[in-house]
Order: C-alpha cells, then structure tokens, then sequence
C-alpha cells in the first residue's frame, strides 16, 4: 500500500479574542476531524470520498466558518461556497451562493460527479440538492451568535473557512474547501473556495486548499500557481508554497495560508498571517494540530 495522508485548515488570517478565548475548542475540533480523514484512508476510501467526509465534520462544527457558523452578509443572510477536485480524473464540482444545504461540499460532490457541469450557484444548486435528497435545515440552524455580532459590529472578515487535501492508498490526491464567506459582504459575493484553481486544486502532482483575502487568492490564482510551480519550475511542494506566499517581485496584498500535499505524501502549510487553524497526518503518521506560527499543540 501506498502511503496515506491527510490534512485539513479551518481558516487563516488575523488573530482575535475569541479565537484565543475558543482555543482548547478549535483544536480538539481539528483534531476529530482530521483523525476521522484519516481512518477513513487506512481501511481504503477514496481520497475524495475523505476529504467530502472531513469537511462535513468541520461545517457542522459552529466555531468554523462553512455550514453552520457561516458569516452572514450585509442583508444578514447565509450564502456558502464551496468546491472539489479529484487529483487522479481531473474533474471537479463547485456551488456558490447556496442557502439551506447542511453539507455544501456534498452538494459540490453532486456537481462533481451527478452533472457535466463544474459550478452551479444560488436556486439551480438547491434545486440539484432537493433533487439528490441532501439534507437541508431551515435559515436559523446555520446562524450563529458570534456571525450575529461580528455583523452588528460591521466587521468585513470571515475567519474559519475550512479545507482538507488528501492522498490515498492508490497514490489519488482531492482537494475540498467551503466557506460561508465574510461577515457584511454584499449580497451575491462570491469568494475563492469555490473557485477551482484559487481556493482550491488537484492534480496528479499536488492537492492545495487556501483561506485568507478571498479576492486576493482569486486574482493570485493561489492553488493552481503552486501546482505551476512545481511542473514548469521543479520548485519542491514547500518551495511553492512559500514562492507564492512570500514573493518579494509580487508580494501578496492580504491575509492568505496554502495547505498543500503532494504524492510522496508531505504535507505543507504557509501562511503570511497572525494565525492558520491546521491539523495534519502526513506519510509518516505523525499528528500535528497548530494555530499560531509558533504553537505546538498536540503534536
């Protein structure tokens, strides 16, 4: 058998006092999450069917921000995002702008693998969700009191969107991502998670998700430089990752973290900000769960 490895991030960017004061709760949340991904591999699922079943751990948990405890925008609404590849057949399914659905990334899964399309947003994706049966919860289940303050407050960031990267026993790479966006944004704004090539990506070569400044990952064009990276420059995964992050020619204007994986099972993480919520299980079974640069909880 190949190696295995998974890891996941629960957003990047600013620190605040409520990510300090929910410290102990983040990281048993990543924890779970990511321990569950990785189970699943061990005893031979997909890549893509782990990352689908770790990021429905992390949207039903309210401290991150897809699912329930999804920003909520200037109209005090939810609309998700949300996005995934497979490595191996370079498919890949995407939905934005979505109310209602429970598990977002299993209704980007249903894009993926039930239509000929790559993206759907707004009534088309909940109309593919009603027709598939997935679960759907009524506009209240996803508010949460921490999105209700940061939006009387007019705070303009969303942090806690969330991404898993996988390798499985078959040498397979997925990348998924889902967000619910940031708090007091326009209705209709749409971020990177859901965009194939900027919040998220696979190949044959690597597997990224990203989270920060989604407009910032968009035009940068995050997760699919780093695989352009590697292909066109032999730069390494952490080479990359890093070249993106830190380019002094083209500097990144914003908060923004790359979670990336390659099929020698490695696991990276590079961030430009205060904080990126990560956990992971690389090629050698080693569990590490971080927050801060210098943290090392759990590992």
């Amino acid at each position: 058998m190949n190696k295995i490895a998974l890891a996941i991030h629960g957003g990047a960017g600013q620190n605040s006092e409520f990510i300090e004061a929910n410290k102990d709760g983040y990281l048993k949340g990543l924890k779970i999450a990511v321990e569950h991904g990785y189970e699943l591999l061990v005893n031979g699922a997909s890549a893509v069917d782990a990352v689908e079943a770790t990021v429905r751990i992390l949207e039903d948990n309210p401290l991150f921000n897809a699912g329930r405890g999804a920003a909520l925008n200037a109209d005090g609404k939810v609309e998700m995002d949300a996005a995934i590849m497979d490595g191996n057949l370079l498919t890949a399914g995407a939905i934005s702008m979505v109310t209602k659905v429970k598990n977002p990334i299993s209704l980007a899964r249903k894009v993926m693998s039930n239509t000929k399309h790559v993206h759907l947003a707004g009534y088309g994706a909940l109309k593919l969700a009603e027709l598939h049966s997935l679960e759907l919860m009524p506009d209240n289940y996803f508010i949460v009191e921490r999105q209700l303050n940061d939006l009387k407050e007019e705070k303009s960031y969303g942090h806690g969107t969330v991404g898993c990267v996988a390798l499985d026993s078959m040498g397979r790479m997925a990348a998924a991502t889902s967000t619910g966006g940031i708090s007091n944004s326009l209705p209709g704004r749409v971020g990177d998670s859901c965009m194939i090539g900027a919040g998220c990506y696979a190949n044959s070569n690597c597997a990224s998700s990203c989270t920060g400044d989604g407009e910032v990952i968009i035009t940068n064009v995050v997760a699919h430089k780093v695989a352009l990276l590697m292909e066109l420059k032999g730069l390494s995964l952490q080479e990359a990752c890093d070249f993106v992050i830190n380019n002094k020619d083209q500097p990144i204007a914003g908060d923004v973290g790359i979670m990336s994986l390659n099929k020698q099972g490695e696991v990276v993480f590079s961030f430009n900000c205060d904080r990126m919520h990560r956990a992971s299980i690389d090629r050698s079974g080693k569990l590490v769960v971080d927050i801060y640069h210098t943290d090392s909880s759990l590992k």
